[in-house]
């Protein structure tokens, strides 16, 4: 079922105004400097890293054209049973609820392992927390790891647990069946799953459900609440965990500020490692950060270019701010959403990579499992990198355009660069250290607007490169002769600040995800981290109706939608 509700005002009104393109002046545009140090290192790429997810309503996951695309473009990771759905969900009967509504027979556990054998991918698994037990999720446990040799390692305790109802006016969106619904009572949960679970199989990992720092309802208290929920969940749970999870939905008014949203994730990133030594302990630098769903939601584009932009720069952003895995909400997911025009393009309003070939507002998508962009700009990390290589230090000298470097194993040097103007061509100049490229004309792979594919081509060179509008252009460099054996990158310093997040004004909040679209962080009267914030109203009169099941927020004369449905496919 669908899980993303944007704001289909904002999504409307944004695109008719031009969307807020990072577009510079008509006169030409000077030279944007890049410089890569070749021998610095900023981690491994993880193996398991590029992730996506996968839902138990998605009959089409398992299809042969759609893991053969899946695997072509990288997926090393598959999250199951959904997002919200996974608190309804029962495993060993398949069922979702009550039990009364339909799900497809071809996408229970075992069809998913399936399928995530086919793709070469892990799978991450997330348990039922809303409607099960720590028994239940023990003896999944036993039936993959114990009965079946699956070996699964990655095991979610819920999904956005948060938006249960505790915080803002009580109607969350995700399902909790538990009386007490606090922080508190889900660290207490968390350490018995976690001992159930790891009483069957030891090697397994347990991950917590955070609020994403910055984002409501990061740092809200409730009535008898002593802290917040991160810092009461971990107080509880800390020495019973092995990795944090959050979800990473940037949003942004226009598509400039959703591709500047990757400057912010250092600053998440410290305030999470900040919690993880503040309550791990010695395990503090073992316990891994996950983010299990990220993708464009919230901003005015979710299958069109700056979308497919976002994607790549995303992903590599919190690899090299030390997140092992990152998984792009959704493989299909479908909408009830009229499309948009997006720069020119059409934008469908769909949080898939595929398309679910669905129809709304008298507008149907491309045919089912025809990639939309975001799948192409997540493709063309298989261009950059591979599991196991070095991520090295780069630099852009204007914010038009970003870049990101990779050493590979085999001794050359990768680079990615994006032009995010969606009007202009960015002339570059590359400058190395630790590194010395070979000359002459270099292999690029590239993605541009309007493209159906990555193109390979020789073109430019290691030092100038023209990059056309709205795209991504990796160079693979080879290195010169007698350069090599060039020393080996050096891991950079670990930043010992720590800052914490603070919400933008203009910016969307942490999704709150119902089954098919949910709040945005509804807020407390009182609240100031609310949607409020995340409209950018930040004065503006704030009124609340209910409208055919939706919650219509009017903020500034701009209307944003919010609210669960049941139409649209794979939320769950």
């Amino acid at each position: 079922m669908l899980r993303h509700l944007v704001g289909g005002a904002v999504a409307v009104l944004a695109a008719s105004a031009g969307v807020g393109a990072l577009a510079p002046s008509a006169d030409a545009a000077p030279t944007v400097d890049i410089r890569v140090n070749a021998g610095t290192s900023l981690g491994t790429v993880p193996s398991s890293g590029v992730g996506l997810n996968t839902g138990f309503g998605d009959e089409h996951m398992g299809d042969a054209k759609v893991t053969s695309l899946m695997k072509a473009a990288g997926v090393r990771q598959l999250r199951y049973p959904g997002g919200s759905g996974a608190d309804e969900y029962h495993w060993k009967t398949h069922t979702y609820g009550d039990g009364s509504g339909w799900i497809p027979s071809n996408t229970d556990f075992d069809h998913f392992m399936a399928t995530a054998k086919r793709v070469g991918a892990q799978p991450i698994l997330t348990a039922n927390y809303g409607s099960g037990t720590p028994q239940e999720a023990a003896d999944w446990v036993k039936y993959s790891n114990v009965d079946k040799g699956y070996g699964v390692k990655y095991w979610e305790i819920g999904n956005e647990v948060y938006g249960n109802g505790h915080y803002g006016d009580g109607k969350g969106w995700e399902t909790d069946n538990h009386a007490d619904k606090s922080p508190k009572e889900y660290g207490k949960n968390l350490v018995a799953y976690s001992k159930a679970m790891k009483a069957v199989d030891p090697k397994v990992k347990i991950g917590a459900v955070l609020t994403t720092p910055g984002f409501w309802p990061d740092a809200e208290k409730a009535p008898g609440d002593t802290a917040d929920w991160n810092n009461t969940v971990l107080s509880i749970a800390g020495r019973s965990i092995d990795f944090v999870i959050v979800h990473w939905y940037p949003g942004g008014t226009t598509t400039a500020d959703l591709l500047n949203t990757p400057s912010r994730i250092a600053g998440v990133r410290s305030s999470l490692r900040s919690l993880i030594a503040k309550y791990t302990g010695s395990r503090a630098a073992s316990v891994e950060i996950a983010v299990t769903e990220t993708d464009a939601v919230g901003s005015p584009a979710l299958t069109s270019q700056a979308a497919a932009l976002f994607a790549p720069d995303t992903y590599m952003t919190w690899f090299e701010q030390g997140a092992t895995h990152v998984d792009w909400w959704n493989l299909h997911n479908g909408t009830d959403q009229a499309p948009t025009t997006v720069h020119g393009q059409t934008d469908y309003q769909d949080g898939g990579v595929l398309s679910a070939g669905t129809c709304a507002g008298g507008k149907c998508q491309p045919p089912r499992d025809t990639p939309f962009p975001t799948y192409w700009g997540i493709r063309s990390l298989t261009a950059l990198a591979k599991p196991g290589d070095t991520m090295v230090k780069s630099s852009s000298g204007h914010s038009s355009v970003t870049v990101h470097a990779v050493r590979s194993s085999t001794g050359g040097l990768n680079v990615m660069l994006t032009n995010k103007s969606s009007q202009n061509a960015a002339q570059v100049s590359l400058s190395y250290a630790g590194f010395t490229p070979a000359a002459g004309a270099v292999t690029t792979v590239s993605y541009a607007k309007g493209d159906t594919a990555l193109t390979t081509a020789k073109r430019g060179t290691a030092v100038a490169q023209t990059l056309p509008p709205y795209s991504i252009t990796t160079l693979q460099l080879k290195p010169a002769s007698g350069t090599a054996g060039a020393d080996k990158p050096t891991p950079a310093p670990t930043p010992t600040a720590v800052t914490p997040v603070v919400s933008a004004p203009g910016t969307t909040g942490t999704r709150a995800q119902g089954e098919i679209g949910a709040p945005v962080g509804q807020p407390t009267p009182s609240s100031t981290s609310g949607d409020l914030a995340s409209t950018g109203a930040n004065s503006a009169a704030v009124t609340y109706s209910a409208l055919g099941g939706l919650l219509v927020i009017a903020a500034g004369g701009v209307l944003v939608l919010r609210g669960r449905r049941r139409r649209g496919l794979h939320g769950r």
